[in-house]
């Protein structure tokens, strides 16, 4: 695979999972909030790959249609999260709650 692929994941939204569930959490159940949020991450992730044989009997159009409107959604749900960068965990916190 071209070495440009990867770098386009690195600008997608494929990476906002892994810093949402690091900074979403309170302080108090971070853990348990990441460990929550990458198993869920995982497990609908193989389920999606253990199915998709499946779905692509009519074709692809469902899967890629429902990839598609779930981008959809994911895009606008990143454009409101709020903007961390130079920020502590504290005060992002704050701006959560």
């Amino acid at each position: 695979m071209p070495d440009g692929i990867y770098s386009l994941f690195a600008v997608s939204l494929g990476a906002v999972i892994w810093v949402l569930i690091s900074e979403v959490f309170p302080t108090s159940v971070r853990s348990k909030g990441q460990v929550f949020g990458s198993m869920t991450h995982w497990v609908w992730n193989a389920i999606l790959s253990w199915m998709f044989p499946v779905f692509l009997v009519s074709g692809g159009t469902y899967i890629f249609g429902f990839f598609a409107v779930a981008m959809l959604f994911s895009f606008f749900f990143a454009l409101k999260l709020p903007e961390t960068k130079n920020k502590s965990l504290e005060q992002i916190q704050k701006e959560l709650t």
